[in-house]
């Protein structure tokens, strides 16, 4: 299955998107700490899923857009799946813990796997793993790094804006 590359410019960076016709398979950082697998079957191209996902992250950072709606083909272990899938069920604008995220799946004593699961998901913002947030409130981890995790929260209205996560709140 041929799976089509293209980077999209945003706020926070050039972001690498991957896609098949099955739907999107990646969005990478500049410095993603856990980049996607890829094999020969990946290259430069543009196809329908990656042109909706290039319209639907344009509206998030304009702020037009709360919610997406895109055909999703992340690869993982059905844990990992679960994870994921469960991230997209918190809202715009909140945040959850590690131990609340845990809950949710449904194994709530198992916060480090759950987190580990976190931290290597494919799709972030469409999944919003950067809504997940210590349970004493701090940014912590993310696979795009802090200041884009307390940037994505801040769009959202997640933090203060005055919040500095390099300064003093």
């Amino acid at each position: 299955m041929s799976i089509q590359t293209t980077f999209v410019d945003s706020p926070v960076g050039p972001l690498f998107v991957a896609a098949s016709s099955d739907g999107l398979r990646a969005i990478e950082f500049r410095d993603n700490r856990h980049p996607v697998k890829r094999d020969g079957e990946w290259q430069t191209g543009d196809n329908a899923v990656l042109r909706k996902a290039r319209r639907q992250l344009d509206e998030y950072f304009a702020g037009k857009r709360r919610t997406f709606d895109l055909p999703l083909s992340p690869q993982g272990t059905d844990f990992q799946r679960t994870v994921w899938t469960t991230l997209a069920s918190i809202p715009y604008g909140e945040t959850i813990s590690y131990a609340q995220l845990a809950s949710r799946v449904g194994k709530p004593s198992a916060m480090r796997a759950v987190g580990a699961a976190n931290g290597r998901n494919p799709l972030p913002i469409v999944l919003p793993c950067h809504r997940v947030i210590g349970a004493d409130g701090s940014l912590t981890g993310f696979g795009g790094g802090l200041p884009t995790k307390q940037f994505l929260l801040k769009l959202e209205g997640a933090l203060p804006v005055e919040f500095d996560l390099f300064g003093d709140p």
